[in-house]
């Protein structure tokens, strides 16, 4: 047996609505396997070294696709579960977390041409009664763009605390209460921090000026027209609908032991139009090409996706990473646009040269989705694609 193998034999605990079990050994040790499916003669060693030998402590299934005028890719390695250890479902379902907010900024950005939504007009001023005075300053091009100085509302504190409300439904207007009752971090435009809350209030825009549902503007507007039929905003469902591949989290367990744990079943109404999607490598492949050539948002606006505001980063100090809906990267010698995303037990994230020839989409099942550096799997996938920073 492999050391891996024996760690997860060791530490795995299964989480369901019903209550933890402990699988036995013999049921937690999977074989070691990578299967990668190449759909061309394109050949990338390194990309397929990056999810070779899942599970491991780091993952348990990574799907790849890479497009573009480069050259085509597509891998799939790991596990659909550990109790049964077969194949990873390369087609599966999974939770995409903060790929979200490229939805909900499309939309925006959409509204915005139609001229149902003003950047440059106080977020305060579609919805008087909800933000206060304090933060009458806020625009909706700084919510979008994360330089607001809205801090995070309340959650819970602990992984653990986290895991046992799992099934809370939160209310967005509620934890626009929770973060606005709290003192700016900064002035509106002077740093950028970034959060989830200006992308719950960016949905409670599109709400308000679109007199619907977030989620059928997000599915009139991006996903029905892209045909992206495995794309879907889950609600208040803590499942993922359909085939998917299980996300397992290290966590503390009920006996005080380190372990993994089922984390699939788990509600996402926290992230809602910051990171509650679920979707498939190919639909964010179709989603990610369209956004590039244009036919998501077009013209001027489209060109605020890939402006970064002129501010340092709140925490670190940094110029700003992070324009509307993106982020940049310089990898390889070249700026990379996209967006990762991260749930528990599952991290995904979409990418693109500016000009489309090399695209990216990757999900990975990270025991650690969460953690405060980037899962090594899905790091050495960028890096595989892109080149190093």
């Amino acid at each position: 047996m492999t050391r891996t193998a024996s760690l997860l034999a060791a530490a795995l605990l299964v989480g369901v609505v019903a209550g933890p079990s402990v699988l036995p050994a013999a049921a937690a040790t999977p074989p070691d396997r990578a299967t990668a499916h190449t759909a061309t003669q394109h050949e990338n060693p390194a990309l397929a070294a990056a999810i070779a030998g899942l599970p491991s402590a780091e993952a348990t299934a990574a799907l790849v696709r890479v497009g573009g005028d480069e050259g085509v890719w597509r891998g799939s390695s790991g596990v659909h579960d550990l109790r049964t250890g077969r194949p990873a479902d390369p087609g599966a379902r999974f939770r995409a977390g903060s790929v979200t907010k490229v939805f909900t900024a499309a939309v925006a950005l959409q509204l915005a041409a139609e001229g149902g939504l003003d950047l440059d007009r106080s977020a305060r001023s579609y919805l008087p009664e909800l933000i206060p005075a304090s933060y009458e300053d806020v625009t909706v091009r700084q919510l979008l763009d994360h330089t607001h100085g809205i801090p995070a509302p309340d959650f819970p504190g602990t992984l653990e605390e986290a895991y046992a409300d799992r099934f809370r439904i939160y209310d967005p207007r509620d934890m626009v209460r929770s973060a606005t009752s709290k003192k700016p971090e900064f002035a509106p435009g002077e740093r950028q921090h970034y959060l989830n809350i200006g992308y719950t209030i960016a949905g409670l825009l599109i709400e308000r000026v679109t007199g619907d549902a977030y989620e059928r503007q997000v599915a009139r507007r991006i996903l029905h027209p892209l045909g992206l039929r495995d794309t879907y905003l889950p609600g208040k469902n803590p499942r993922i609908v359909g085939r998917h591949n299980h996300g397992y989290q290290t966590m503390r367990l009920d006996d005080g032991t380190t372990g993994l744990r089922d984390v699939s079943v788990w509600g996402t109404t926290d992230g809602w139009a910051a990171g509650d999607i679920v979707s498939t490598t190919a639909d964010l492949e179709r989603f990610t090409s369209a956004l590039f050539q244009g036919r998501v948002v077009r013209g001027p606006l489209l060109e605020e996706m890939f402006t970064l505001p002129e501010v340092a980063d709140f925490r670190t100090g940094k110029p700003a990473a992070y324009s509307i809906g993106l982020s940049m990267k310089v990898l390889g010698g070249r700026e990379v646009w996209g967006k990762t995303g991260g749930r528990w037990g599952y991290n995904a994230a979409i990418a693109s040269t500016r000009d489309g020839s090399r695209t990216l989409v990757y999900s990975v099942n990270s025991t650690d989705a969460k953690g405060q550096d980037m899962n090594k799997v899905a790091e050495n996938i960028m890096v595989a694609v892109y080149g190093r920073p």
